[in-house]
Protein backbone atom coordinates (compact mmCIF):
# COMPACT_ATOMS: atom_id res chain seq x y z
CA UNK A 1 0.00 0.00 0.00
CA UNK A 2 1.15 2.97 -0.89
CA UNK A 3 1.71 6.02 1.66
CA UNK A 4 0.00 8.83 0.69
CA UNK A 5 2.05 11.20 2.49
CA UNK A 6 6.06 11.87 3.31
CA UNK A 7 6.84 10.46 6.68
CA UNK A 8 8.13 13.77 7.70
CA UNK A 9 5.23 15.50 7.08
CA UNK A 10 1.34 14.95 8.20
CA UNK A 11 -1.76 16.42 7.24
CA UNK A 12 -3.88 18.17 9.91
CA UNK A 13 -7.38 19.76 9.28
CA UNK A 14 -9.20 22.00 11.80
CA UNK A 15 -12.19 20.99 13.12
CA UNK A 16 -13.47 24.23 13.79
CA UNK A 17 -11.94 27.33 15.34
CA UNK A 18 -12.16 29.13 18.68
CA UNK A 19 -14.18 32.56 19.34
CA UNK A 20 -12.83 34.27 21.89
CA UNK A 21 -12.83 38.06 22.87
CA UNK A 22 -8.61 37.25 23.17
CA UNK A 23 -7.17 38.93 20.35
CA UNK A 24 -3.58 39.73 21.71
CA UNK A 25 -1.28 37.36 22.42
CA UNK A 26 0.51 40.08 24.72
CA UNK A 27 -2.39 40.64 26.81
CA UNK A 28 -3.75 37.11 27.12
CA UNK A 29 -3.26 34.79 30.22
CA UNK A 30 -0.84 32.51 29.73
CA UNK A 31 -2.66 29.33 31.02
CA UNK A 32 -6.71 29.13 31.18
CA UNK A 33 -6.67 29.16 35.12
CA UNK A 34 -5.32 32.36 35.12
CA UNK A 35 -8.46 34.33 34.12
CA UNK A 36 -9.11 33.46 30.73
CA UNK A 37 -12.87 34.63 29.88
CA UNK A 38 -15.15 32.33 28.66
CA UNK A 39 -14.53 31.04 24.75
CA UNK A 40 -16.43 29.39 21.93
CA UNK A 41 -15.29 26.30 20.18
CA UNK A 42 -17.65 26.16 17.02
CA UNK A 43 -17.00 23.18 14.67
CA UNK A 44 -17.87 22.63 11.42
CA UNK A 45 -20.62 20.82 10.37
CA UNK A 46 -18.67 18.08 8.66
CA UNK A 47 -17.94 17.03 11.94
CA UNK A 48 -21.23 17.79 13.58
CA UNK A 49 -22.04 13.77 15.04
CA UNK A 50 -18.42 13.96 16.48
CA UNK A 51 -19.66 16.86 18.85
CA UNK A 52 -23.51 15.91 19.52
CA UNK A 53 -22.31 13.93 22.86
CA UNK A 54 -20.57 16.60 24.60
CA UNK A 55 -22.19 16.90 27.74
CA UNK A 56 -22.38 20.28 30.02
CA UNK A 57 -19.96 20.13 32.60
CA UNK A 58 -17.50 17.95 31.05
CA UNK A 59 -13.78 18.49 30.98
CA UNK A 60 -12.26 18.43 28.26
CA UNK A 61 -9.02 18.45 26.41
CA UNK A 62 -8.82 20.63 23.46
CA UNK A 63 -6.01 20.81 20.85
CA UNK A 64 -5.34 23.87 19.36
CA UNK A 65 -2.76 24.98 16.07
CA UNK A 66 -1.08 27.66 17.78
CA UNK A 67 -0.97 29.36 14.56
CA UNK A 68 0.47 32.74 15.52
CA UNK A 69 3.71 30.85 16.91
CA UNK A 70 7.13 30.80 16.11
CA UNK A 71 8.28 27.53 14.80
CA UNK A 72 12.17 28.35 14.94
CA UNK A 73 12.39 28.56 18.70
CA UNK A 74 14.07 25.50 20.81
CA UNK A 75 14.26 27.65 24.15
CA UNK A 76 12.99 30.21 25.84
CA UNK A 77 12.95 31.85 29.55
CA UNK A 78 10.05 30.43 30.90
CA UNK A 79 6.90 32.82 31.24
CA UNK A 80 8.82 35.01 29.28
CA UNK A 81 10.80 36.65 32.90
CA UNK A 82 14.40 36.86 31.86
CA UNK A 83 15.84 36.21 35.03
CA UNK A 84 14.70 32.24 34.99
CA UNK A 85 17.24 30.32 32.73
CA UNK A 86 16.78 29.17 29.51
CA UNK A 87 14.96 25.89 29.18
CA UNK A 88 14.01 23.76 25.90
CA UNK A 89 10.90 24.09 24.78
CA UNK A 90 9.58 20.70 25.23
CA UNK A 91 10.57 21.29 29.20
CA UNK A 92 8.15 24.23 29.11
CA UNK A 93 4.64 25.17 28.02
CA UNK A 94 5.41 27.91 25.77
CA UNK A 95 3.25 28.16 22.45
CA UNK A 96 6.71 29.05 20.33
CA UNK A 97 7.92 25.71 19.37
CA UNK A 98 8.51 23.06 16.22
CA UNK A 99 4.84 21.84 16.03
CA UNK A 100 3.39 24.43 17.89
CA UNK A 101 -0.06 22.10 18.96
CA UNK A 102 -1.72 23.84 22.32
CA UNK A 103 -3.34 21.89 24.44
CA UNK A 104 -5.69 23.12 26.81
CA UNK A 105 -8.08 21.73 29.89
CA UNK A 106 -11.20 23.30 29.56
CA UNK A 107 -14.93 22.59 31.24
CA UNK A 108 -18.17 23.14 29.34
CA UNK A 109 -20.42 25.67 29.76
CA UNK A 110 -23.03 25.29 27.05
CA UNK A 111 -23.61 22.97 23.78
CA UNK A 112 -25.55 25.03 20.86
CA UNK A 113 -25.64 22.86 17.87
CA UNK A 114 -21.77 23.27 16.78
CA UNK A 115 -20.74 25.32 19.16
CA UNK A 116 -19.49 24.71 22.45
CA UNK A 117 -19.08 27.33 25.17
CA UNK A 118 -15.95 26.61 27.65
CA UNK A 119 -14.57 28.14 30.21
CA UNK A 120 -10.80 28.27 30.68
CA UNK A 121 -9.14 28.54 27.16
CA UNK A 122 -6.36 31.17 26.98
CA UNK A 123 -6.27 30.69 22.78
CA UNK A 124 -6.71 33.40 21.02
CA UNK A 125 -9.86 34.35 18.70
CA UNK A 126 -9.25 32.48 15.29
CA UNK A 127 -6.96 29.55 16.63
CA UNK A 128 -7.95 26.53 14.88
CA UNK A 129 -8.94 23.17 17.07
CA UNK A 130 -7.47 20.44 15.56
CA UNK A 131 -9.36 17.81 18.13
CA UNK A 132 -11.42 17.48 21.30
CA UNK A 133 -10.93 14.42 23.68
CA UNK A 134 -12.63 14.12 27.19
CA UNK A 135 -11.03 14.25 30.64
CA UNK A 136 -10.56 10.55 31.79
CA UNK A 137 -11.31 10.02 35.20
CA UNK A 138 -9.99 6.94 36.87
CA UNK A 139 -12.94 4.49 36.61
CA UNK A 140 -13.01 5.50 32.82
CA UNK A 141 -9.25 4.44 32.26
CA UNK A 142 -9.65 0.52 33.67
Amino acid sequence: MARAQREDAYLLRPVGRVVSPLTDAASAPKQGDEGAPDAWLVFDAQVERAVRDVPVGAELLVLTWLDRARRDVLAVHPRGDETRPETGVFSTRSPHRPNPIGLHRVRVLAVDGLRVRVADLEALDGTPVLDVKPVLGAADER
